[in-house]
């Protein structure tokens, strides 16, 4: 039996979950969206990657900036779903709204609850160095990422994961843990699992100067971070008053009587950073008005920015 689903989401992670959906025997009622948002050097209105998928299918498209509002709630109730998928939606669904689907609402999300409920939970397992992350498909509550667990699938975080590969990573587990819920749920094969509030943590949403690498911090830390911040906000720093983007460096190991942030050695494979411990080996930077390049490929144009002896700051 096809269940009748209404689905919300915005950003390209959810969009994959939508594919799959629209490929699935189920029928979408409608599909919930953010309003288009300014983007790009020219701020043009851009819809977001669900939209734009929504509309090659011709699924009808809602875009309320609120779902607090009666009206929209009546809208909502008419689409007479019998469950509303949520993936990153990015808007807060009232309790209203929870109990209008005859299954309530499912979310899809980015961690193994109740460990990083929140907003970035990819970004926060990698900074902490967690070594497993997955994806939870939840019956959603009036709580934050708090409802009952319904079907957890788990993978490993690598020594070398981004925030953009941990992302693909969930975003392939994902569709198929939506869809085979989903058969449980029609099937009332579905077994919720409470979640233990004692195990909890919070994924705060990621602000832009938390991106500003501190040299004091051992160099395992500053690693972390660096992956964590790749693809967004991207972590940075200031070499003789510029901002230098950070997208990728190593571990080296080794000690040095350096001060943190000082260059102690530079070659193709990369520029080594003394940091709180030991060195960390910067190997993609991006200077200002220039695209991301190897530590090899800057050495070719711009040797003379990167001398022994000078320092990163946190500061420009």
């Amino acid at each position: 039996m096809a269940l009748s689903i209404i689905f919300a989401g915005t950003p390209e992670f959810a969009a994959h979950h939508l594919q799959a959906l629209i490929n699935s025997e189920h029928h979408i009622a409608a599909v919930y969206t953010q309003p288009d948002r300014p983007a790009g050097r020219g701020k043009k209105l851009t819809p977001s990657p669900v939209k734009m998928l929504a509309q090659e299918h011709q699924l009808p498209v809602e875009q309320p900036e609120t779902l607090k509002a009666p009206e929209a709630q009546q809208v909502l109730a008419n689409y007479r779903a019998d469950v509303m998928i949520v993936v990153a939606y990015g808007l807060l669904l009232p309790e209203a709204v929870l109990n209008t689907p005859s299954y309530g609402c499912l979310n899809v999300h980015g961690s193994i609850l109740p460990r990083w409920r929140g907003a970035a939970p990819i970004q926060r397992a990698i900074e902490a160095g967690d070594s497993q992350s997955g994806v939870t498909i939840m019956q959603m509550d009036k709580g934050l990422d708090t409802g009952a667990m319904l079907l957890k699938s788990w993978c490993d975080i690598d020594p070398q994961e981004t925030s953009a590969s941990l992302h693909d990573k969930l975003m392939t587990l994902g569709a198929p843990a939506l869809l085979s819920t989903l058969e449980q749920l029609e099937q009332q094969q579905l077994r919720p699992e409470v979640q233990d509030d004692s195990q909890a943590c919070y994924a705060e949403k990621i602000r832009k100067e938390e991106a500003c690498i501190d040299w004091q911090q051992p160099a395992a830390t500053i690693d972390r971070a660096i992956r964590a911040f790749n693809p967004f906000p991207v972590a940075y720093s200031f070499l003789n008053n510029e901002r230098i983007k950070v997208y990728q460096a190593e571990l080296t190991h080794s000690t040095t009587s350096a001060d943190a942030g000082e260059i102690v050695e530079v070659t193709e494979q990369g520029i080594t950073v003394a940091c709180g411990d030991h060195g960390l080996r910067l190997q993609t930077l991006q200077i200002p008005g220039k695209k991301a390049m190897s530590v090899k490929q800057l050495l070719n144009g711009y040797a003379d920015r990167f001398q022994i002896g000078q320092c990163f700051r946190q500061h420009g």
